[in-house]
């Protein structure tokens, strides 16, 4: 089993450090180029290679950690994804300039964290999701807890990670490096049932920290 994670941001750069810490090799890739990632690879040590989107795409398990604006472009062009399991980490909010208009909307409740929420017509992030990945097996993770402490165990006991998703053998691979990396992991059941719990930033268990004891 090997591990690409697309994006090299707070996200995608903190479940590398969650898979350095217990030993376990990803390559990482972003829209910028290996060169851009040295710094990086260098904290986190020989597990964690950079590569090339495409690389990182050609993986067995691929982290997609992109921001919601960026999906297109991120997606666009890479391998065929023929049943490899994707880890859907994404959120369907844009991030604001703080000078802009929307920055200062009053009828947005989420201006004063710099963010507002993508309008899909009803329909939840991982639905829209798996329709930009065809072939793929989708897992919903990594997304519903804040990124900064994504790679600091907790105090006590172990953190809770959700996961969801409509394949078993999918979400059992997606378990297992959960597990590895000393979490706790709490299966959510179908990615429609789960994908909307779990999505920020209205989901009722986004944000939602939870440690097993």
């Amino acid at each position: 089993m090997n591990i690409g994670i697309l994006g090299a941001g707070a996200l995608g750069s903190n479940v590398a450090r969650m898979l350095a810490k217990s030993g376990i090799p990803a390559t990482i890739a972003n829209s910028r180029g290996p060169d851009s990632l040295k710094r990086i690879v260098s904290e986190l040590g020989p597990s964690i290679r950079a590569g090339t989107a495409r690389e990182a795409a050609s993986a067995d398990i691929v982290l997609v950690a992109v921001r919601w604006v960026d999906l297109g472009k991120a997606l666009d062009g890479l391998p065929a994804w023929n049943g490899r399991v994707i880890i859907d980490g994404t959120n369907p909010v844009e991030f604001l300039d703080a000078n802009s208009p929307d920055a200062k909307d009053p009828n947005n409740p989420l201006a004063a964290y710099g963010i507002k929420a993508v309008d899909l017509g009803g329909r939840h992030s991982s639905a829209v999701f798996r329709e930009l990945v065809p072939g793929a097996r989708v897992v919903k993770a990594f997304n519903h807890l804040d990124v900064n402490i994504l790679s600091k165990p907790a105090a006590q006991g172990q953190r809770v990670l959700f996961y969801s998703g409509d394949d078993a053998d999918a979400k059992a691979s997606v378990r297992k490096i959960i597990e590895q990396t000393t979490y706790f992991p709490v299966d959510l059941g179908a990615l429609d049932v789960g994908g909307p719990l779990t999505s920020l930033p209205f989901g009722p268990l986004a944000a939602v920290s939870l440690v097993k004891i």
